[in-house]
């Protein structure tokens, strides 16, 4: 799980943030912090279902499972199983 979370915290600081160099924690909050918005929510979605093959669904673009890394990887690999 910890390159699902290595892949995901780069995309997040280079193409989101466009702070290459940002480094994100698996815990940091994401939405709840302003981190990323609603739009780059989107963005994060589509990266996922490109890179790892799962489908995220509408319901599910949210604070409860968008706010950190952890919850992201923790779906990603509950979807590849």
């Amino acid at each position: 799980m910890s390159e699902t979370i290595a892949q995901l915290a780069k995309f997040i600081a280079d193409k989101i943030l466009k702070q290459p160099q940002r480094v994100i924690t698996s815990g940091e909050p994401l939405l709840s912090s302003g981190l990323i918005d609603s739009f780059s929510l989107m963005d994060v979605a589509l990266f996922i279902e490109d890179t790892f093959g799962v489908r995220i669904e509408d319901t599910e673009l949210n604070v409860n499972t968008f706010d950190n890394l952890d919850q992201l990887a923790s779906l990603i690999e509950s979807r590849k199983q």
